[in-house]
């Protein structure tokens, strides 16, 4: 398959950028926008001159592959309908709302033989990207994602909305089952969660700490690794990467014993390169850069950091 017909469910923020990226990719036509919300998708098919739908289910059977950014709730029931349908799935996190249902999305692709890959956008940053010939055998991982408060991504706590991008990073960096969790977290400005920090502990002894607000005065989406040869410093918002390692013995003379590598990268275009290589996926049948496996294991692991969180606060489950 090399022309793809493609259409993006809900057209809201980031639902308009998946439909300006689809457009302007060779070899793909933008079928259809899909959102409920009159306003949104009539704007966005004018913009780019495709047809607005206000139910999705007209496109069942018409498309190839399609993205979901609609809220999260929604998530299920659509990409259930497409992937039975025969289309390939691209879908934003949170996958879904409960472990259940992703695995049964899981299920579904393998059954009908599409691709279904997850939108944890982070994976295809110019800094993650540059970071990982560096990577090996991380003892302690340290995450900080902060962000003012915006009404909008508000309909799911702070550790689905935004936590769960260092989760993913997390668990593929480490490749190691989590064996235990220390969370704490509280609401400020909405009634979920909007600052939290965990503690995750790895079966092969690796640790990371991660913290996520929605609550703060400025924006940072920090990573640093530390392991036995080197400290890892990766900025994820600027594209800086900062990899310092221990001078080796007879070298020249230096008044550091360290040496400093740094990278100031690319802004680069993350989602396209996600959406690309969704696409890429598609034509040729490879795995996915994140599969349904992926963001099932973060949606696991944000999930458990919420229960727990919730029961710290003496908040409702």
């Amino acid at each position: 398959m090399q022309h793809i017909k493609a259409a993006v469910i809900g057209v809201g923020y980031l639902g308009r950028f998946h439909a300006q990226k689809y457009a302007g990719l060779p070899g793909c036509q933008l079928l259809a926008v899909v959102d409920s919300h009159e306003p949104a998708r009539s704007t966005v098919a004018a913009e780019l001159g495709v047809t607005g739908l206000a139910d999705y289910r007209q496109l069942l059977g018409q498309v190839d592959a399609v993205s979901i950014v609609t809220q999260t709730p929604a998530h299920y029931e659509i990409a259930a309908e497409f992937l039975r349908h025969g289309a390939h799935v691209l879908v934003e996190k949170p996958m879904t709302e409960t472990v259940e249902q992703a695995r049964s999305l899981i299920d579904l692709a393998a059954a009908h033989g599409r691709v279904l890959q997850v939108g944890h956008l982070e994976r295809f940053n110019a800094a993650i990207l540059a970071a990982e010939s560096s990577l090996r055998s991380p003892r302690f991982l340290e995450c900080h994602r902060l962000a003012p408060f915006r009404e909008r991504g508000t309909d799911v706590n702070v550790v689905l909305d935004l936590m769960i991008h260092d989760i993913d990073i997390l668990q593929s960096i480490v490749k190691s089952p989590i064996v235990s969790i220390d969370a704490v977290g509280t609401p400020v400005f909405s009634d979920e969660i909007d600052i939290a920090n965990a503690r995750l502990h790895f079966a092969n002894g690796c640790v990371a700490n991660t913290t996520a607000s929605r609550v703060s005065l400025k924006t940072e989406r920090r990573l640093r690794v530390f392991q036995d040869d080197a400290y890892i410093s990766i900025d994820l918002q600027q594209k800086i990467l900062t990899v310092i390692r221990k001078r080796p013995p007879g070298g020249e003379p230096s008044p550091l014993p360290v040496t400093i590598e740094e990278q100031n990268l690319d802004q680069g275009d993350a989602l396209k390169a996600e959406i690309e290589s969704f696409l890429n996926c598609v034509r040729t049948g490879a795995a996915p850069v994140v599969s349904g496996e992926d963001g099932l294991r973060a949606l696991e692991t944000a999930l458990r950091i919420t229960e727990q969180v919730k029961a710290a606060a003496g908040m409702r489950a």
